[in-house]
């Protein structure tokens, strides 16, 4: 009784599952060098927005989401949700001064249907701290973004590391 139960069961779900019409895939079309300059410029902007310590400008530029998170280069850096990672920024931008961004070896992939984007790129940051320079070279930089329903690009993560001591 047990067997002919399962068996009707399966074969349901069998002719279920045959009956069942394939969904469609819709085809997009994405002007992909349009949407990778588009990304550039806003890592561009991150860069810029770093550099003038302009808060409203990285808000454009990340997900207004609480679920985007940001890795920085402490161990303590796991930064969830824009509200702390827009704390971080206001402490960070009471603390040093003088800020210079120089980006080198700039990678940017986009998905085959044009929302979502990584990107990964070296910089070298360099400011003032407590009347100090402070440099720091071969920070890599990388993260995901995704195309926004306001059409605009908007970083969802981001990770920053320095590489070991000596390497």
């Amino acid at each position: 009784m047990k067997k002919s139960a399962f068996f009707m069961t399966f074969g349901l779900l069998l002719i279920l599952i045959s009956c069942s019409t394939p969904q469609q895939t819709v085809k997009v079309t994405v002007n992909r060098s349009e949407e990778l300059k588009s990304i550039e410029n806003v890592l561009e902007q991150y860069i810029v927005a770093n550099e003038n310590k302009d808060l409203s400008l990285v808000e454009q530029i990340w997900a207004p989401d609480g679920d985007i998170i940001l890795y920085g280069t402490t161990s303590k850096d796991r930064l969830m949700g824009w509200n702390n990672i827009r704390n971080a920024f206001k402490k960070q931008f009471a603390t040093i001064d003088n800020i210079f961004i120089t980006t080198s070896e700039q990678y940017i992939k986009l998905n085959e249907t044009g929302n979502t984007a990584w990107f990964a790129e070296i910089l070298k940051y360099n400011y003032m701290k407590d009347g100090k320079a402070k440099s720091l070279d071969g920070l890599r930089f990388t993260g995901v973004l995704k195309h926004c329903h306001d059409g605009k690009w908007r970083i969802v993560q981001a990770h920053l590391s320095i590489p070991a001591a000596g390497d």
